[in-house]
């Protein structure tokens, strides 16, 4: 397989890299091109991450030339899913971002939205769509042009190796979740148990898509939901993540593109 390859399947751009470095380097690449364009068109960059090896992936952004070059000040940092713990537990996404990116860079305090830990898994949940509704009202978060749902600039997933997103699992109920932007779990099937996840509707709503992959363990999970691509009835929530923008790019290591059998286009 060509290093860096780019192909295009469906709707959906896959970036391969033959090394996690280049991934990284290269998604570095894409977020900063990102907000700079939002943040001259809008003012600000509303980002939303995600946990797991995801942060460890993102710290070419905290190094040179982007911790210089980026205007941290504009953005917003939301979390597209997170543990129902303490915010100082390691499982707490919030604490994986700020000891792995939002401690090296000066983002406003005040601009990380993070969950409220002192409360229940749905107290936490409807305090966030809270948030999420108070920001779209003052613009600080774009509205989508097709629904009533909140227009995130760019959300950043990870997948597990069942074909999970956020903390949408398969077969879960909150995977059919249409009329909140936010829920939660008290029963994910990985741990911890409690969790609130952005509903696809919202991730679907989002300007910008990212779904970072890598390592072999994910192969499998990949070729499903690329070979299922178009299908009337996907069945890894992976493969329902569909934006209406048509703006969805997958960064994938070449363990994790190990299974496909496509060809690059440039």
């Amino acid at each position: 397989m060509a290093l860096s390859s780019v192909i295009r399947k469906d709707t959906r751009e896959l970036r391969i890299h033959e090394n996690l470095d280049e991934l990284s380097t290269d998604l570095a690449d894409y977020i900063a091109e990102l907000s700079e364009s939002y943040v001259k068109e809008r003012g600000v960059f509303c980002i939303a991450l995600s946990g797991g090896s995801m942060i460890d992936l993102l710290r070419k952004i905290c190094e040179a030339p982007y911790n210089k070059t980026v205007d941290w000040a504009r953005w917003h940092i939301f979390w597209a899913d997170e543990r129902v713990v303490s915010k100082n537990h390691p499982d707490s996404n919030y604490k994986l971002a700020k000891d792995g990116i939002l401690s090296k860079v000066p983002v406003i305090p005040s601009h990380v939205h993070s969950l409220n830990d002192a409360v229940s898994a749905e107290a936490a949940a409807d305090e966030y769509e809270f948030t999420i509704r108070q920001l779209v009202r003052t613009r600080i978060i774009d509205v989508s042009e097709i629904s009533d749902c909140p227009k995130f600039d760019l959300v950043l997933l990870g997948m597990g190796p069942q074909g999970h997103v956020a903390s949408l699992f398969r077969g879960h109920d909150a995977l059919n979740e249409k009329d909140n932007w936010v829920t939660f779990l008290t029963d994910s099937p990985n741990p911890p148990p409690e969790r609130i996840t952005f509903t696809l509707p919202v991730i679907n709503s989002a300007s910008n898509v990212a779904v970072v992959v890598t390592g072999e363990n994910k192969a499998e999970a990949v070729k499903l939901v690329m070979n299922g691509a178009g299908t009337d009835c996907p069945s890894l929530p992976a493969q329902m993540v569909m934006p209406a923008s048509r703006k969805l790019v997958w960064f994938l290591d070449s363990a994790a593109a190990s299974e496909l059998n496509i060809t690059p286009c440039s």
